[in-house]
């Protein structure tokens, strides 16, 4: 089962939601992380931080957990 990550925004960026899903504590351990490892958006192997996460998108990081973006109802 996925854990269920709840944004705001239509989008955010995947450093951003690995921030907000508390894999990690700051962005630079982020950005090196996704560098040397990535993560695993819908089924693909991503490493830009930039890559937009929409609800519904779902981002495994390998040895810590899977996730599901869902849109925050106000």
């Amino acid at each position: 089962m996925h854990e269920k990550i709840e944004i705001k925004t239509e989008y955010i960026p995947l450093g951003q939601f690995v921030k907000l899903a508390n894999v990690l504590d700051s962005g630079g351990m982020v950005k090196a992380f996704l560098q040397d490892q990535g993560a695993t958006v819908n089924g693909e192997l991503e490493h830009r931080r930039g890559r937009k996460i929409y609800p519904g998108d779902i981002v495994e990081v390998e040895g810590i957990g899977s996730y599901i973006a869902v849109k925050k109802e106000e």
